[in-house]
């Protein structure tokens, strides 16, 4: 399918990504999604680990094609898949071959691997000064954990935000998606295009090392900072702000909304609409520092009020005074809301399993005006375009592409 979309910001930029599992691909993915020609370099066979973490999984059955799981479908699209086994010395000749003509390099081995192998930024430096080389682990290069594996769920643990997610009253919890790995790839990313510009300034390429446990405790951010400041111990709060109130969910008579009071204006309108127009005036509650120290007795009259009419009803009235609020949506009702239909929040694109019915996929959130973000490849199969990699970027011919697939060197698509 001929993508006719205007060139992204980061078309012309080849980009050599040995990254698995979420932190590097979410990475890849938006350069990807900006416009760089990302290969995706996978083992034989299997290919990254989350191509087998399901269900769900995306399947045809009047296609032979295997099954995609919806949690590899999330992070790889606009990328080619080149299956090479690594660990095999003329599959690592091809890596360096690849480095050279590379503009970024990003991976997730462990830490020491890759150089084990001739594969490490000074190796692959010397052929290519301005390679810009991204590692990304659990806990960086340095440092007494370096060589422990990192997984998320404990970068949420060991990195302090599970300490202050959930009830008061209940066991600490992980966030319902990855978002350690998720952010560590943001943070990649923010790296990636940093080096990029200096880069342009002095021609040098660099070496990146970003653990997960680092850029964990880096977006505490408020938090983090509340602790240093004061020395003391932030708690789970449910819900609720440290230092905002009210900033809740509150009861409605069919469920519940959200209540996001950021200033003194706002809380005197809310008050006017629940009905309570002297709240706003008692000294108790006047300030937001008055109704952060009185947080739970505000809450439990707020909650009486709310609790006596529809979530509908609150939204409604508070929307037209301009109080920040809203529901508590499922995640089909957040993508079916009409704000993120606007947004072009769900893309179509071929499927990678046939068929022709489309996939759905989460969309870029990034607008731009003069580059825009492209969807160009569906989320490849393993090894499916191992040839046109090796003929077009290695210009190596037929015969000798047969030949490393003879040798279990390549891997390509069955």
């Amino acid at each position: 399918m001929e993508d006719t979309s205007p060139a992204g910001p980061l078309s012309g930029l080849l980009v050599l990504d040995l990254s698995r599992i979420l932190a590097g691909p979410t990475c890849t993915q938006l350069l990807g999604d900006l416009g760089a020609d990302v290969i995706k370099v996978e083992r034989l066979g299997r290919g990254d680990d989350t191509r087998a973490w399901g269900p769900p999984f995306l399947e045809n059955d009047k296609s032979d094609l295997p099954p995609q799981s919806a949690y590899y479908l999330s992070s790889n699209r606009n990328k080619r898949s080149l299956a090479l086994d690594v660990s095999k010395p003329e599959g690592q000749d091809l890596i360096r071959r690849l480095a050279a003509k590379a503009d970024i390099l990003i991976e997730n081995y462990k830490v020491g691997d890759l150089a084990r192998r001739g594969l490490g930024y000074d190796d692959l430096s010397t052929l290519n000064a301005r390679l810009v080389y991204c590692s990304i682990s659990g806990f960086g290069q340095t440092g007494p954990y370096a060589k422990r594996p990192g997984y998320d769920f404990l970068i949420q643990g060991m990195g302090g935000i599970m300490s202050i997610t959930g009830e008061p009253d209940g066991r600490s919890l992980k966030t319902g998606v990855g978002i350690a790995d998720v952010m560590c790839g943001m943070y990649a990313t923010a790296a990636i295009l940093s080096a990029i510009e200096h880069r342009h300034k002095t021609g040098k390429g660099q070496y990146i090392d970003l653990g997960l446990l680092d850029t964990q405790i880096a977006w505490l951010i408020n938090q983090g900072a509340a602790y240093l400041v004061s020395g003391d111990t932030p708690q789970r709060l449910g819900n609720g702000h440290p230092t905002i109130v009210p900033y809740d969910t509150v009861p409605a008579s069919d469920g519940e909304f959200i209540i996001a009071v950021g200033n003194d204006s706002q809380f005197q309108r809310l008050c006017e609409t629940l009905g309570a127009p002297e709240w706003s005036s008692d000294p108790r509650f006047e300030k937001n520092t008055d109704r952060v120290a009185n947080r739970h007795v505000l809450m439990a009259l707020i909650a009486e009020q709310t609790s006596k009419k529809s979530k509908t009803h609150w939204i409604e009235a508070l929307e037209k005074v301009t109080v920040p609020c809203g529901p508590v949506n499922t995640i089909p009702e957040a993508f079916a809301d009409p704000q993120a239909f606007e947004r072009q929040m769900i893309i179509e694109m071929e499927s990678p399993v046939g068929g022709s019915d489309p996939l759905k996929l989460i969309g870029n959130p990034i607008k731009m005006s003069e580059t825009p973000v492209s969807y160009r490849r569906p989320p490849p199969r393993v090894g499916q375009h191992s040839k046109d990699i090796l003929i077009s970027v290695l210009e190596m011919d037929e015969a000798a592409v047969d030949s490393l697939v003879n040798s279990g060197v390549v891997g390509v698509e069955e």
